[in-house]
Formats: C-alpha cells, structure tokens, sequence
C-alpha cells in the first residue's frame, strides 16, 4: 500500500503546478496586444426615416458599413451561431469540443472538414487580417479570440463579426453583403438569403453568386439542409430560391445633396424621404430625356410649412451622363429665374398701395431713359386689370411697377427671403424684374414657400439636426401674399392637368437658356428647372411647354390629392374695379400726383419718415381736398369717411407701410415711411 504521506505530497505539487499554469495561462492571454477593433466604417447618408441614401467607400476602397445585433434579422443571427459557433453563449473564446470534432474529422477523412474556429477566433482573424490554416495562425486566433472575451462581451464580439465578415470582392459586413447581393437591409432576410450569408465568410471568392453559382448554390444548401437537420429550419423550407446573379450597386439617392453636405460624420440624417426622392429623380430622368440630348434638369420638393426639403434632385444622373453633365448640381447652379420674381413684385405692389388685382394698368409702349420694355410677343394690350397682367405674365406692366416700387425695394425683400442674389454690375435696374439678375433654383423656392405661408419667410432645411427657423421676417402682408396665390391658381395648366388646385409659375429666361416652373398648394411647394448646364440656348423651349408639365407631374407623384389653397384673410379687400377706392381703380406713377389749386396732400408723416412703432397708432394729417376722407394702410381701408385732417389710425406694425389718402373728388397722395 503506498504512502498516503506521498500521494498528498504528489497531489498539492501537481495542484501547485496546475495553479502555476493556469496563472501563467493568465498572464499570457492577459498579456496579449490585441489588434484595433475599432475599423473604419463608411460614412452614411440617411433619410428622414432612418433610411440609406448614400454611403461613401473607406480608405482602402471597401464597402463596410456599421453595424449591430440588433439591426440584423434575429433569425439570422439564431442561424449563423448555430452553423458556426453553437456553444457562443458558454465559451471564452474556445471551444475545445468543437476542436477536437474537427480533429478527428480531419484525421478520419484525410482532409480538413469543418473547422473548430469560433465566431470570436474568426473575428481575431478578420481584424488582424491573419492566416486560416496553419496551426500558428490558429494558436494566434485562439490566444486573440481569448483576449477579446475577456475585454469585450458577447454581443459587442458578434457585432464585430458582423461588421468584418468577407462577402466577396470589396464587401464586409453583413449590411454591405444583404444591400450588394439582395439591394436590402439584413432586417429581414429569408431563410434561403440568410443561409447564403452565412455560407459566403467561409470562401467569399470562390463561392461568389455571380461567379460560380454552383457553388454557391452548393454552399447554400448545406446550411439549410444541416440547420433543418437540427430543427432551426422547417424542412420545408424553400430550397429553390433563385441567388442573385449580380452585385447591385449601393443606393445613390439624392447624391449632389449628400456630396454638397458631407462632413466627416460617420451618420447624417437628412429632411428627404427616400421614397420620394426615388420618384422625382426617376421623373427627372424621364423628363430630360424625353426633351432631348444635353437637356439637364433639376427639381426640389418641400414642405412649406416646416422647411422641410423632401427631395432635392441635381441633376437627370449623377454618374454615366456624360451629354447632361450630370455631376453639375443644378438646384446651386446660378441662373437668370425669367418671370418668376413677377409675383413677388405684384405682391409688393399690392402691400404698398400701388396696385390691387382688379385695378386696370395700361399695356402700351413706355420707356424709361433708354430702356423701353417689350412683351415676350411684341403687342400690347391696351387696359387690362392686374391680375390678368400676372397671369399673361406680361413685361410692361411689371416693369411699370418696378419703376414705383424702384428696384432696392425688390432686391431687399429676396434678400430678406434668404436668396443669395447675383446682380450685374451690384445695381440692381428695372431689367431684374424680366430676370437681370442671377439667383438658383433652392432660393426660387424658399421664396415661393414664402409666398405659400402667407408673405412669411421661411429657411429651407435639409438637415434634421437643423431646427425649423421661420425667421420671423415678412416680405408680404398675408392678404397681399393670397391676393398674388389666387391670381396664380387662376392660370390655366397644362393639357390633362386639373385646373385650380396648383398657384404656379412658369419662366423663361432670355435666349431660352433656362425653363422654370414652381408651384404651390396647401402644404407642399415644388421648383423644376430644364435646359442646358453650359447655358447655351434651347430653341424654342418655354416655361409652360417644358418645366410646367412636369411640375404637375410631380405633383401626383408626391401624394395622391393636393391639398386645398387656403382661404383669404379676414382683412382681404375683394372686389370689382369700379367699387375699389379711386386711387386703386387705376395705376399712377408716383410721378403722376393729381394737381389743382387746392392741392390735396398727406401733410404729416412726410414721404420717407421713420419714426418710432411705440405703443400707438399713426397721426396723419391733411391739407387740402375736400373732406370725407378715406385712408388705405397697405391697401387696406383703415379709416372711412373721415372728416377731420387730423386723424390718427392703429399701427400697421414694425417696418414699412405705405399710406393712401383720398378726398371725395378722387384727388389722392400717399407716402411710404418705417416703422422701428
């Protein structure tokens, strides 16, 4: 009988060296210096919902987008560790079973078989980029796989698997491998899609679809058949499923957007919605081509209430269109905007007294020093209302109202829209009101949703991290801002288009060089522009021809109805011309101020003032003219058979205004001042 002294002995020394080993075991896993997990990802543009735009290969020319559990179907997941690495959730980075399977399957079959590695000894090997086969690349993979769990959880060591994983050619990760092979994103997959992204990180080259899809399809059904063997798969499963044949390109929406604000972030969220960004860039397309060769073509789509930008589209394509210079962004391009600042001029002309829709202007030769106008046709048409003027869009009464306005005031309030202005020689003439002046099409239409929002200015935003900014500035009054929308939802569309339901314009610049159109209804406003990115003319090409069309076909693509124009506020003076306040029956240049031997005049504020708003009203007075007296603030009537000339009337509000009075003869004067 041996020694018990001697077997005690034996066990505490073999203890000890066990103990020994083990913490020598510790300090080398511990000591290991682990390659760097965090890898570069690329850079994404997203849309409102959280869906992919754009992303942007990294450095070394991969697609590897990041990537966590949780965006990933859960079936695959369930099926990927239970090919690879069903004992994931109870080892620590080895499993000594799986190994020793592989062993024996290698030894008994002459060859390798399957493999032992787990999914964190793959993930040592896809950041360190290291050999597969050979038993010190497989010892550096066991060593690094049990350093990671030991610095990093289970979840955080998957996510890394699915961000590395080779999917043949420049792919890695799960996401670039579901968008590459099926165009989607890997939250839901079927089980056929989710089998072949597991099969493909085993070889990714030899067993790519496009390549060798016999392979492939090989590959494929090994995985399906051997997880419906376990029971993770019905055996029903469909086996027949076709692979894919080719690699689809990643998405590329809105592409001069994401180019034009990309800023180093590894995620942007952008106002668009990728549904419809997708529709308008194929509506360009087709608009451009059926319009001709080197035809280019630009739209912007917003929400009008919230500055919201929902599509922006540069261009016809953004690669591949060589003829259309597609790479040439043509929602910044600057360009003469032809009759599209007409409306806002009218409206101006409205705010300051000068003018009301039914008040008859007179269409007939004028000049101004050398400049003398003429109508896109050559004729004139005598006395016609406003409105009719605007919706003709004709060019001598336009200018007429330029001339009373002056020029200053026009360029101030697309200043105030947020317009970046390009205006020859910085001095802006009466030719801005015919399209002098160069301006792009996204200022075009923050202006227009300016006039949408009743005259308020708003900045449109393509960011979502940007707040919604109104800004607080007024370029019309809300009645003048209806008055001008009412006229333009009065113009008749194009054929096949519903009538009424759209306030649009349409312009073309001078030698046909750029066709415009923009329009609004009661949420959403729309700018189109069409011609030739070098700025050489296209013959015979017209606003309402070309661009008209196909903003109403935008229209019907964003949504199924327009929504309703908004009804006139409460201060709105509709009327026929007979019944409008003799200084509006008619326009007058300023220079045309009635005369008689008891000249009837606005005495106080003088023209031009700029007095305190306070907490008051305005003191007018009068001199002259024979009473009753009728007062206008803004075209407005504020005060009506006034007897007295002194006369104070409720404030009009902070900037400029412009006053009116007339007597009971038709004799008038009116100033303009400021208000702080």
């Amino acid at each position: 009988m041996r020694n018990p002294a001697r077997l005690l002995f034996a066990a505490v020394v073999l203890l000890g060296m066990a103990g020994a080993g083990r913490d020598a075991f510790d300090r080398w896993v511990d000591a290991t210096v682990l390659p760097p997990v965090l890898a570069e990802t690329s850079p994404e543009i997203r849309d409102r919902n959280g869906v992919l735009l754009r992303a942007f290969q990294v450095g070394d020319g991969l697609w590897r987008l990041p990537v966590t559990a949780s965006e990933v179907d859960p079936a695959y997941i369930r099926m990927l560790v239970r090919y690879e690495d069903r004992r994931f959730a109870s080892h620590r980075g080895v499993d000594p079973l799986a190994l020793l399977r592989a062993f024996g399957q290698a030894i008994a079959n002459g060859q390798t078989v399957s493999g032992g590695s787990t999914l964190a000894m793959q993930v040592a090997r896809l950041i360190e980029d290291g050999p597969t086969g050979r038993w010190a690349g497989k010892l550096r993979q066991m060593r690094v796989a049990l350093a990671l769990e030991r610095r990093l959880d289970k979840d955080r060591i998957l996510d890394l698997y699915l961000t590395h994983a080779p999917f043949g050619g420049n792919l890695e990760g799960i996401r670039a491998g579901a968008l590459a092979w099926f165009g989607k994103e890997p939250k839901r997959l079927t089980s056929a899609q989710a089998a072949l992204l597991i099969a493909l990180p085993q070889s990714p080259e030899s067993r790519r679809p496009d390549r060798h899809p016999d392979v492939a399809l090989a590959a494929r059904n090994r995985v399906l058949d051997r997880l419906a063997g376990e029971g993770i798969l019905p055996r029903t499963t469909d086996r027949d499923e076709a692979l894919p044949d080719r690699q689809r390109p990643f998405p590329q929406l809105a592409a001069h957007l994401a180019d034009r604000l990309r800023d180093g972030t590894l995620r942007l969220d952008l106002t668009l919605d990728a549904q419809i960004q997708s529709r308008m860039e194929d509506l360009v397309r087709d608009a451009a081509r059926r319009a001709g060769s080197h035809i280019s073509a630009a739209l912007i789509v917003a929400d009008h209430q919230s500055g919201r930008v929902l599509a922006s589209v540069g261009s016809p394509g953004y690669s591949g269109a060589a003829q259309r210079d597609g790479f040439v962004d043509m929602t910044r391009a600057i360009r003469s905007p032809g009759s599209l600042l007409k409306p806002l001029i009218y409206g101006l002309a409205f705010d300051q007294g000068l003018a009301h829709p039914e008040t008859l202007i007179h269409d007939g030769p004028v000049q101004f020093g050398t400049y003398a106008p003429q109508n896109f046709d050559g004729q004139f048409r005598g006395d016609i209302r406003v409105r009719t003027a605007l919706q003709q869009s004709l060019n001598i009464p336009v200018v007429k109202l330029t001339d009373a306005l002056g020029p200053a005031r026009i360029t101030a309030a697309l200043e105030r829209s947020g317009a970046n202005l390009h205006i020859p020689g910085n001095k802006p003439g009466l030719a801005i009101s015919l399209g002098g002046l160069g301006i792009s099409l996204h200022d075009l239409v923050q202006l227009y949703a300016a006039l949408a929002r009743g005259g308020e200015a708003v900045s449109l935003r393509s960011e979502e991290s940007m707040p919604h900014r109104s800004n607080s500035t007024r370029l019309l009054s809300p009645e003048a801002a209806w008055q001008v929308g009412n006229i333009l939802a009065g113009l008749p569309p194009p054929p096949g288009a519903r009538a009424g339901v759209l306030a649009y314009k349409t312009g073309t610049s001078y030698g046909h060089r750029d066709t415009w159109a923009i329009g609004f209804d009661g949420r959403h406003v729309i700018g189109v522009w069409m011609g030739r990115p070098d700025g050489t003319p296209v013959p015979g090409a017209f606003g309402g021809d070309v661009a008209a069309p196909v903003l109403f076909e935008a229209f019907g693509r964003l949504k199924p109805e327009f929504d309703r124009l908004p009804p006139p506020p409460p201060a709105t003076l509709i009327t026929h011309s007979a019944d409008l306040p003799a200084p509006l029956q008619r326009f007058r240049a300023r220079s045309e101020v009635f005369e008689s031997a008891d000249r009837f005049e606005l005495a106080f504020p003088p023209d031009g003032a700029r007095l305190p708003s306070g907490n008051g009203g305005v003191t007018i007075k009068l001199r002259g003219g024979v009473a009753p007296f009728l007062i206008l603030a803004n075209g407005a009537p504020v005060a009506r058979e006034q007897h007295r000339r002194e006369i104070e009337i409720p404030s009009p509000g902070i900037g400029y205004s412009t006053f009116t009075v007339t007597d009971s003869k038709g004799a008038s004067d009116r100033i303009t001042i400021r208000l702080d």
